[in-house]
């Protein structure tokens, strides 16, 4: 007989035990219970309250309840942790996009197997904590998109939050480290605490060992109280290093000690402290470069990368524009109700946004002075754009040193060795002179000679002491 005449055993309907329908009703998060066919058998209150007050999801399949799919979410393009939990045979951690009452929301859920006595899993709960600093609609405060490189960035978010891991958020200018560092900050047991934020590139060496560690009285000039460090203000929250690619070469080793040992001194102390601090930093530099050039230190790129944070650049996340504008013109303009016609979008989305998010805002902004209504058009658009365009003037062609002569003139000439260093250095004057379209004073700083030595040189080039074009 073949595979295929064998008979087709009956699934076994497993019931539900009261006693585990009880048992998620007292949790204080949102909980739901469903089976193998992702149909729902229970629903907490906590998950009734957030997600369905006015209906029963009793029955209804859960990609339909939350995202108003109609196949399961890894036939729709998304992560499943169903799926992935039938793959793997244990529990699994997604981040989601809900739908809610109010509007799409950022989920992070957590789905664990339940197993019957011969170890089938036969059904699976699914655990809910919302992430209250990311929408996927928009909003007044928080991060904001749908785009796959911003969900890809916060599920690492979310993942690490919890923990008391060293942050690295690395990213152009622009695409919101800060507002990522917060979402950590938030998203950890440290949330209800200090949230210190440090800005590196504006301290110099002296002042940046006296902020970040206090001082005593008397330990320099000007010094005439004892002061608490940021790492103090921070205790017990978050302490946040922006730009740490520009903390001076020497300060580093005593940020490093900070890291390693968890104890520093205060500017002209010896009484040695203990700090209760998660640290978050970030910098739009190349640190692995700087760590090549020797300009920082290759040990404390360790200690801070623990778990490194790449955030896309508005480029890489186009379909965010339009929820992202939403949100922005409400921030801009919040006593006037502006919106954007679709060409304007459009228009939007075709710039590349070198200064990203922070950019757009700008953009948004001009755009709004330059509105007499409450409409954007395309045309506002082009005009606050061209308005903020950052001018670069051409780059001129590098022009051949003195010393090192090019090969100039035609037929037999060209490519033959100069016969002396006069002739080397005439060939390559000749050579910058056809180079340069510019006035003589500034072919003189590009050689860096002064204005009179290339005036006589030129005289060379001429014996009838003509000014050779």
């Amino acid at each position: 007989m073949s595979s295929d005449s064998l008979p087709v055993k009956p699934a076994v309907r497993h019931e539900v035990l009261p006693e585990l329908v009880s048992f998620i009703e007292g949790l204080p998060e949102p909980h739901i219970l469903f089976d193998r066919q992702y149909r729902i058998v229970a629903a907490n209150a906590a998950y009734r309250a957030q997600f369905s007050p006015r209906g029963s999801v009793i029955g209804r399949t859960c990609y339909e309840v939350s995202h108003h799919f109609s196949v399961p979410c890894d036939q729709a393009g998304e992560s499943c942790p169903l799926a992935q939990s039938r793959r793997s045979g244990q529990r699994e951690r997604v981040l989601h996009l809900h739908h809610t009452p109010q509007g799409e929301a950022y989920v992070n859920i957590e789905l664990v197997p339940l197993r019957d006595a011969q170890g089938q899993p036969v059904f699976y709960i699914e655990k809910m904590e919302p992430l209250p600093l990311a929408r996927g609609m928009p909003a007044r405060q928080g991060l904001i998109g749908t785009s796959s490189a911003f969900r890809e960035m916060l599920a690492l978010v979310a993942r690490v939050a919890p923990s008391e891991a060293s942050v690295l958020l690395l990213g152009e200018s622009g695409t919101g480290k800060e507002l990522v560092a917060r979402a950590v900050h938030e998203g950890s047991p440290r949330g209800s605490k200090p949230w210190v934020v440090v800005d590196c590139a504006s301290l110099t060496e002296s002042l940046f060992e006296s902020e970040l560690f206090g001082h005593e009285k008397g330990a320099f000039t000007g010094a005439h109280m004892a002061r608490a460090g940021l790492i103090e203000a921070a205790s017990g929250g978050t302490l946040f290093l922006d730009e740490v690619g520009d903390i001076p070469l020497a300060m580093q080793v005593k940020l490093l000690r900070l890291l390693e040992s968890g104890t520093y001194r205060r500017v002209g102390s010896t009484e040695l402290r203990h700090a209760d601090v998660r640290l978050v930093s970030a910098t739009h530099r190349d640190l692995s470069a700087l760590v090549a050039q020797g300009r920082f230190r290759e040990d404390l790129y360790y200690r801070l990368s623990t778990f490194p944070i790449a955030l896309p650049p508005l480029r890489e996340r186009q379909g965010d524009i339009p929820l992202l504008a939403t949100a922005l013109l409400e921030r801009v303009a919040p006593g006037r109700a502006m919106t954007l016609d679709r060409d304007a979008v459009q228009a939007l989305a075709r710039h590349p946004f070198p200064g990203n998010v922070r950019e757009l805002r700008n953009v948004l902004e001009r755009a709004v002075l330059l509105s007499d209504g409450d409409h954007i058009t395309a045309a506002t658009v082009a005009r606050a754009l061209s308005v903020g365009l950052l001018r670069r003037s051409a780059p001129q062609p590098p022009l051949p040193a003195l010393s090192a002569p090019a090969p100039v003139g035609s037929g037999a000439d060209r490519g033959r060795p100069p016969a002396s260093l006069r002739a080397a250095e005439a060939q390559a004057l000749r050579a910058a002179l056809q180079a340069h379209p510019g006035s003589r004073e500034a072919l003189a700083a590009t050689l860096g000679i002064s204005v009179r030595t290339l005036y006589r040189k030129l005289k060379t080039l001429a014996p009838d002491g003509a000014d050779p074009d």
